[in-house]
């Protein structure tokens, strides 16, 4: 059981945000998310968007840092990849 985060490089709402996600579970990552402060809104589709100034204390809280093709590869293989609905 292990919970990934992503550098905060992806931009939004005027600063930089990282992607937190379980390779096994959504309630694993919903617990970690709590301990971290996270507020339910921050949670999208299959993971939780973390404000950069946040980073480090995921890091201390045991999230395992990883480039963005590792997370989404994690994800993926996990089988808990919820991607975007696209218009037919």
């Amino acid at each position: 059981m292990t919970v990934y985060i992503d550098p905060p490089t992806w931009p939004g709402h005027g600063r930089l945000w990282s992607h937190l996600i379980s390779d096994e579970s959504f309630e694993e990552l919903h617990a970690f998310a709590a301990r971290l402060g996270s507020p339910p809104r921050a949670f999208e589709r299959d993971h939780y968007d973390i404000p950069a100034e946040r980073y480090a204390d995921a890091v201390a809280l045991g999230a395992v840092e990883v480039g963005s093709k590792e997370l989404l590869r994690r994800l993926t293989t996990a089988g808990l990849r919820r991607p975007k609905h696209r218009p037919s």
